[in-house]
């Protein structure tokens, strides 16, 4: 396997509206993506493929996991299940890195 490191405030770049997205990591059995999401903009309800967290770097937002709110303030950890019904929206410029595993 393997090492690198990452300085993750490279990948920190905010759109002018909606959501910029970055691969930082992929292989055959885990994906990281950083998610850049501008003031007000939501991601509708959807599932996951693959089990899955979800850390959020800087930023406010509300993440709803299975009908529970649960607020997106930095160094929040959240854990889903494959096919978890989720959705979320920015309630301030926010960040987060997602990564999805077997």
């Amino acid at each position: 396997m393997d090492n690198d490191s990452k300085d993750m405030d490279e990948f920190i770049e905010y759109p002018k509206a909606g959501i910029l997205s970055k691969k930082i990591n992929t292989d055959s059995k885990n994906e990281i993506t950083m998610f850049c999401m501008k003031k007000g903009t939501d991601i509708s309800e959807h599932t996951t493929t693959r089990n899955a967290t979800l850390f959020v770097v800087e930023g406010d937002g509300v993440f709803n996991l299975e009908g529970r709110e649960i607020r997106m303030k930095p160094h929040t950890l959240i854990t889903m299940k494959k096919n978890a019904v989720h959705s979320l929206k920015a309630v301030e410029d926010t960040c987060f890195v997602l990564t999805q595993f077997q």
